[in-house]
């Protein structure tokens, strides 16, 4: 494959740019003598003295066999039962939604800087932000947040900010992942950060917060439903912090906000989220979606940008990013992030899912949510072995507590083609026994059946004793 040097390779390979002629022909026209010439700048020790040490190459047909074969070790949950979840979910995504968005109007999400030429993606970011502006009840939303946790992030930077203070409060219910992801930002910032306590049942404790709020706290965040799956009493954690001025951020599922009361109706002036539950597939874990919202006070501090809708001359509708916050786009003394990606190709799935639900399925939807939950409850509770450390109201997942260590049990439904749910472990008053097990609206009476024969079959060597112990 190496001819004269380490430079120069195999015209007949179609993947490197340069054969021999066109490297002869460069050295040329600037005046060097060969490739060793060209790069005599380089110090001796840096430069390659020999071809690497590479084995033959591939064909075309013998590259696609070989991933074939190693992707056919892999199982997700198109093959595999899932009831995981804390944050991305397995739910059913309607068959239209692929190809509305491979249509070729569609192919190059990129940043509409010029809206002469990018009206239907501008209109589709649009009509993004009126969906969380609904969904939220608040005034504005902005586009292109990476995920929930980014998003929640910026939006404590942007809280912090109107209320011109440096101590946040997180909710020890928050999503473990937020949180790490909130304190390294928040840390970088010079800013403090306060927890407020888990309360016995699971969720956060109104009177611990009120104990630890003061003038110096901007911002208290709240999660509803929580990690745990668990409805937060909403108003009582909001009435707290209004007490010392702090703003409130809510961090929502967007399905449970047909359901559940929207942000604006307990007080918070920000809302952010992780949309992949609106029609983007789990796959590995991401890409993700995180979406904002805000009262229309602190609209110029959201990062990202906003795109408006005017009308022309001819009273036609006209869409152009009105608002662009980011470093990109302005100085960066003057920017109020520097996110830089564009969400869009996902904003649209998550767009044309919510038209294709329209308000009444997206309420029948939450009530899918409800059902199986109620369903998956009535399943286990009465299989002896299994408890529910924490009995309050939940939306799509829920804390089973095991009579045995959940790994032992997520590893016996593994092996069954079940994907049991998440490890507790370490997670405030959790233990060894303890399981976040998600049921969304894609579970079926099947699936949470054979949940519960699993753990039946699981528990009952447990419950009844080992083989020695009953000899």
């Amino acid at each position: 494959m190496v001819t004269r040097n380490c430079w120069e390779v195999d015209p007949a390979m179609p993947y490197v740019p340069h054969t021999p002629q066109e490297i002869a022909d460069m050295l040329d026209v600037i005046g060097k003598k060969s490739i060793d010439e060209f790069f005599a700048d380089l110090p001796e020790d840096v430069r390659l003295k020999a071809p690497l040490d590479l084995p033959d190459g591939l064909t075309e047909e013998e590259v696609r066999r070989y991933f074939q074969t190693q992707a056919r070790a892999n199982q997700g949950q198109d093959v595999l039962t899932s009831f995981l979840g804390g944050g991305v979910y397995d739910s059913i995504i309607p068959a239209a939604i692929d190809p509305l968005v491979s249509r070729s109007e569609f192919l190059t999400a990129y940043t509409p800087y010029q809206p002469e030429v990018s009206q239907g993606t501008l209109q589709a970011i649009y009509e993004w932000q009126s969906f969380i502006c609904r969904l939220t009840g608040l005034d504005v939303a902005n586009a292109s947040m990476y995920d929930g946790a980014t998003a929640l992030a910026e939006a404590c930077s942007v809280a912090l900010a109107a209320a011109r203070k440096k101590t946040l409060v997180l909710p020890r219910t928050l999503n473990p992942r937020y949180r790490r992801v909130v304190a390294t930002t928040m840390r970088g910032e010079g800013i403090k950060v306060l927890d407020a306590p888990m309360g016995a049942g699971g969720t956060t404790d109104p009177d611990e917060l009120g104990r630890i709020l003061n003038a110096d706290v901007g911002c208290v965040v709240i999660q509803n439903p929580n990690y745990l799956g668990l409805v937060e009493p909403v108003d009582a954690l909001s009435a707290k912090a209004a007490d010392t001025g702090a703003i409130v951020v809510a961090v929502v599922n967007p399905v449970s906000l047909s359901v559940l009361k929207s942000p604006v109706e307990y007080g918070a002036q920000l809302a952010v989220g992780e949309a992949q539950p609106l029609g983007i597939p789990a796959s590995w874990g991401g890409p993700l979606l995180g979406f904002m919202a805000s009262v229309d006070k602190h609209k110029r501090r959201l990062p990202g940008r906003i795109v408006g809708r005017a009308l022309d001359t001819r009273g036609n509708n006209g869409y152009v990013l009105t608002l662009q916050t980011r470093e990109q786009h302005i100085r960066r003394e003057k920017a109020t992030s520097n996110i830089c990606s564009n969400q869009a190709l996902n904003a649209l799935r998550a767009t044309v899912y919510l038209s294709l639900l329209g308000a009444e399925g997206l309420a029948e939807l939450g009530e899918a949510n409800l059902i199986r939950a109620a369903a998956l409850k009535r399943r286990l509770e009465g299989i002896e072995g299994v408890e529910f450390p924490f009995p309050g109201p939940v939306f799509n997942e829920m804390v089973l507590r095991l009579a045995r260590p959940a790994a032992e049990f997520r590893a016996f439904a593994r092996q069954r083609d079940v994907l049991a749910g998440i490890l507790l472990d370490g997670f405030e008053s959790c233990g060894q026994g303890d399981l976040l097990v998600s049921v969304t609206e894609k579970r079926t009476a099947a699936d949470i059946e054979k949940l519960g024969r699993l753990l039946e079959e699981f528990l009952g060597e447990s419950v009844e004793g080992t083989p020695e112990e009953k000899r």
